[in-house]
């Protein structure tokens, strides 16, 4: 089975992991954790990195620093992982969905200003597959209400803006280091900030909000959401190779368009011009004109030993947010995507030998 995202782990990330563990520091504890944070800003050019155990606790982390709660509004593209909206279920206070654009499935910049209301307090804009949202009218948008802007770049480590990394924009970003992601540490997470006050909140809320100078003093509510050293040793080595991992997607993303440029109803990548897409996951769309359905050329890979993935589903259909009230709609355009798209193998282990025959495989389902 060519796997969908298989990781390439470097060997500095192995040998700081068993340093590590010679060490005895493998708790938060020790040098890795600061180490990774400082070495992840300077990657970014932000001022601060706070770590934490997820993406999806990164994100909640950030919204918390903001103050974000019961009776506030957050507006999140309904196309994105269900982790960004979870975090701001966690906060209490209510999603509320905008569509994506067709061509990058990101958030729908021109939709935004109509979904703001008075309990607006921010806007969380996804860097879906890789392609960055269109953050200039995103980022006026907010300036003009005093919303802040909290980026989910969990799928986006080196993905440009107009010149600009993904992560470096928002008034916060939140990034995840899941095993599938370009720089992985198992699981993981990042608070980036330019704001000192932001910063400094998001810490101190991190680890269970012990009362500076008074540990085991604790005024409000807190998390524990503390990364080890030893998921931070494996960031700081992956971390070190992350020119060579955007060169390598790259290089992927231009092999899938070599192979499959030309087939009738398969939609590829759209990649703006602004836009530096680094092509987490190499997301196809079938339209009207392929010959079969989605899940049959899915069934039809699997058979020939291609494992895939579907795209997200639609943030509104959910069960479990329907169930909580929070859906609104309609969502035209992430309800289509949601059951047409599909995500081909893309890790960083992926070889020239497996492209080939992912994309001889397609060709065969389509003869």
């Amino acid at each position: 089975m060519v796997p969908v995202g298989e990781p390439l782990i470097t060997e500095e990330a192995k040998r700081y992991v068993a340093e590590v563990m010679a060490s005895g520091w493998i708790s938060s504890a020790g040098p890795a954790v600061e180490l990774f944070e400082r070495r992840f800003a300077d990657f970014l050019g932000v001022g601060h990195a706070v770590a934490t155990t997820s993406g999806t606790t990164a994100l909640h982390l950030a919204l918390a620093a903001l103050g974000i709660g019961p009776g506030d509004e957050v507006i999140v593209p309904d196309f994105t992982m269900i982790a960004t909206v979870c975090a701001v279920l966690y906060t209490g206070a209510a999603p509320v969905f905008v569509d994506c654009d067709p061509d990058t499935y990101t958030l729908d910049a021109d939709l935004v200003g109509k979904a703001i209301t008075r309990h607006t307090r921010a806007i969380v804009p996804v860097h879906i597959y890789g392609h960055s949202a269109d953050m200039d009218p995103i980022l006026a948008l907010a300036d003009a209400h005093g919303l802040r802007v909290v980026e989910d770049a969990a799928e986006a480590h080196g993905a440009t803006y107009k010149g600009k990394l993904c992560g470096s924009l928002g008034h916060l970003a939140a990034f995840s280091f899941y095993a599938n992601k370009i720089v992985t540490t198992g699981e993981g997470g990042m608070v980036v900030t330019d704001d000192d006050a932001l910063a400094a909140r998001a810490r101190l809320l991190r680890d269970m909000a012990h009362r500076p100078g008074h540990r085991f003093l604790h005024d409000e509510l807190g998390f524990n959401y503390r990364m080890t050293s030893l998921q931070a040793a494996c960031g700081v080595g992956q971390l070190e190779h992350i020119a060579a991992f955007l060169e390598r997607k790259r290089w992927m993303a231009a092999e899938y368009g070599r192979r499959l440029r030309g087939i009738e109803g398969l939609r590829l990548p759209v990649t703006r011009p602004w836009a530096g897409n680094v092509h987490w996951m190499y997301a196809v769309l079938l339209d009207d004109r392929f010959p079969c359905s989605r899940e049959e050329l899915r069934a039809g890979l699997a058979e020939r030993g291609v494992d895939t993935r579907a795209f997200f589903r639609s943030s509104a259909s959910q069960p479990m947010v329907r169930k909580l009230g929070a859906a609104q709609g309609p969502v035209p355009v992430a309800e289509a995507i949601a059951a047409r798209g599909l995500c081909l193998p893309s890790g960083l282990a992926l070889t020239q030998e497996q492209i080939d025959f992912v994309c001889d495989a397609i060709d065969d389902i389509v003869r």
